[in-house]
């Protein structure tokens, strides 16, 4: 650990309406280390990171830059004094060049004051070259996978001179050589001055990179610690008051009905030739790497891409969905992957995107079809309670709820649709462990009451943790199933590279 000081946190106290975000919070950060930031859902991480990146002026505090008070009155004061933050949500534009926007908003000129486009292409092919990050400058963002753009973020960063680089959420739409590759490259920053603010839900991640980690809880620094003087159970422990066995509450239901049978499918989007089983109040765990072919299964299973041969059997019988109506009418569910652009509607409040996939059982009669809206809030209201979901969901906009609470409104509308066989594709994205735990717990639900679930989740140990069955999977097809006892970590990650 290095002992100089790089930025000072003093007594840092930010208030909303109603709510005390932070409360008195101090931090020293050291230049060179990489600082484990968490705390659940509502801790005050955010509003943190928002204060040292000039979002936010808290009503109360002090900040030192190298020993000195600095006053970050706004985004660009904090720039230009090196702090670099990659939200979880990109900022890069998808149309533009990697060039274009690692210099966006500050291009480089010649003598002439025209645009140096060629200093620009050769300054980002040797900055990509210095972090070993094997992307074509001329490439445009939209053809980079998630983990490339995530690399051209923290580039970004690195370009501007961000001396101090804030991660928010960097791993979770990576895999596990992406979320390596990742770390290899904050230890060469690191090794080179820059300090990093890692920000994650995954503890298990957090410790495997980071030299210190700071617990925030209800606002305030609930402790902080060398990484090799914490144990796992530990933070989890000062972040929520539990131990980290309740926190994978599995329970098994496992009956002999099959419910789902797929044989042999294959699709024109990499699905090529999988079969597997899935019996009733079972939970079949689908391991893979990004790209291999995961959320296409579940794309076709619930009718959205074509299978162009192979057969699926549901509830003993052949069916063929053409679109998604016809699987949720059947009894199907689907909590995607990406909730921002395919689960949810951001300009409806809690009780309309709840109730939008059975939106019959509110009508007042099968004849007049008039929504009963008195019963949907009624219904909510029993979901908010069952799911913990934020109260003010009842009348707010999803998209100002976080994404904690916008992960349980799409839980509480595939509840409501009364399915019999449920779809989970990362269902934990972005959440805290508070909010995990709920979800495990409907999952559990789900299962006593003879429901079944395909679960894809990035997190290798909640797939081994929560499921019955594992199938893994490489190219698009299955290459082995086993019980998920029987399944190891390391192994899933191996067989899938």
């Amino acid at each position: 650990m290095k002992a100089k000081v790089f930025w000072q946190l003093k007594n840092i106290t930010m208030c909303f309406p109603g709510v005390v975000a932070l409360n008195n919070v101090s931090l020293d950060i050291y230049k060179g280390e990489i600082l484990g930031l968490v705390g659940e859902n509502g801790s005050g991480k955010s509003t943190l990171i928002k204060c040292l990146s000039g979002i936010y002026q808290p009503q109360k505090g002090e900040f030192y830059y190298q020993g000195k008070p600095v006053k970050i009155l706004s985004s660009m004061l904090s720039r230009k004094l090196g702090v670099s933050t990659v939200y979880q949500e990109f900022s890069l534009v998808p149309t533009l060049t990697v060039t274009e926007n690692i210099f966006l908003g500050r291009l480089m000129k010649d003598k002439k004051g025209f645009v140096d486009w060629f200093t620009m292409h050769e300054k980002t092919k040797s900055i990509l070259d210095t972090l070993k990050i094997d992307i074509d400058p001329n490439k445009i963002i939209y053809n980079l996978s998630v983990a490339e753009q995530q690399l051209v973020e923290i580039a970004k960063g690195y370009t501007a001179n961000g001396s101090l680089v804030i991660l928010d959420e960097p791993t979770t739409a990576l895999t596990a050589p992406d979320i390596k590759r990742l770390h290899e490259l904050l230890r060469r920053l690191a090794s080179t001055g820059h300090t990093i603010i890692y920000i994650s839900h995954r503890i298990n991640e957090v410790i495997e990179v980071v030299d210190r980690i700071a617990v925030l809880k209800n606002g305030e620094l609930a402790g902080i610690a060398n990484i090799s003087e914490i144990t796992m159970n530990g933070i989890v422990k000062m972040m929520s008051g539990r131990h980290i066995a309740e926190h994978y509450p599995k329970q098994c239901n496992v009956q002999n009905e099959v419910i789902l049978k797929v044989e042999n499918i294959t699709t024109e989007n990499g699905v090529n030739g999988v079969s597997f089983e899935i019996r009733k109040g079972e939970v079949f765990g689908l391991a893979g790497l990004l790209g291999s072919g995961r959320t296409e299964i579940a794309r076709a299973l619930f009718g959205v891409d074509k299978i162009t041969s192979g057969k699926i059997y549901f509830k003993g019988k052949e069916v063929k969905f053409n679109n998604p109506r016809q699987a949720i009418e059947a009894g199907i569910a689907y909590i995607t992957e990406n909730r921002k652009t395919d689960g949810l509607f951001f300009n409806l409040n809690g009780p309309k995107n709840s109730t939008t996939a059975k939106i019959k059982k509110l009508f007042r009669s099968n004849r007049l079809r008039i929504l009963d809206l008195k019963k949907e809030c009624k219904l909510y209201d029993e979901s908010n309670k069952k799911l913990k979901i934020e109260p003010t969901s009842e009348y707010k906009m999803v998209g100002f709820l976080s994404g904690g609470n916008q992960q349980k409104v799409v839980v509480s509308r595939w509840l409501f649709s009364e399915a019999d066989f449920f779809i989970m594709d990362e269902p934990t994205q972005g959440i805290d462990i508070g909010a995990r735990l709920e979800v495990y717990n409907i999952i559990n639900e789900l299962m006593a009451a003879s429901k079944s679930i395909l679960l894809i989740s990035s997190d290798s140990l909640e797939l081994i943790s929560m499921s019955d069955t594992i199938g893994n999977l490489k190219f698009g097809r299955i290459t082995s199933i086993k019980d998920a006892k029987d399944v190891d970590k390391k192994l899933i990650i191996n067989s899938s590279v």
